[in-house]
């Protein structure tokens, strides 16, 4: 009797084939789950403005955005029901504020605040949620940016200080 070799086996894919394969299935999955993120995340960021960089009304339709700055002094006013009135400024610009709900306690004139809405046609802030300073001295990174750029910052916090 004569020895053979052991006869190889058909494999059903070669190794190039193979690598081949996996990159054409890992690649167009990575590509779809890394279009998702993006998709998911561009759809709930929401971008700060302050009054002065707020962009016109019409560039910012339907779409959630953050205005920091501070309660206009004298601006504060109470409407029917819970309605509330103000303007957030930044010693540049002025942006006149509706807000229907209950106002955190530690808005007041004069101090930083946050709110978070949309623009309307005739430019006023449709605001969903009001936030405040939760002591003297803390800022809103939005309200210390605004307030850096016109050069009030300085001025409040020693006024903060006294």
């Amino acid at each position: 009797m004569k020895a053979t070799a052991p006869s190889r086996r058909a494999l059903p894919f070669r190794r190039r084939q193979r690598r081949a394969l996996l990159l054409g299935l890992v690649l167009p999955a990575f590509a779809g789950a890394t279009a998702l993120a993006v998709t998911a995340i561009s759809r709930t960021q929401v971008y700060a403005y302050a009054p002065s960089a707020l962009p016109a009304s019409d560039e910012l339709a339907g779409r959630t955005v953050k205005l920091g700055g501070l309660v206009e002094e004298g601006s504060l006013r109470h409407g029917a029901g819970t309605e509330v009135y103000f303007a957030v400024t930044d010693g540049a610009a002025t942006v006149p504020v509706r807000f229907d709900g209950f106002l955190p306690s530690l808005v007041a004139e004069g101090d930083g605040a946050v709110v978070t809405g949309t623009v309307s046609s005739d430019g006023t802030f449709e605001a969903t949620l009001v936030a405040a300073r939760h002591d003297e001295l803390y800022m809103a990174p939005e309200v210390a940016d605004a307030l850096k750029s016109t050069g009030r910052y300085d001025e409040y916090v020693a006024q903060k200080r006294r």
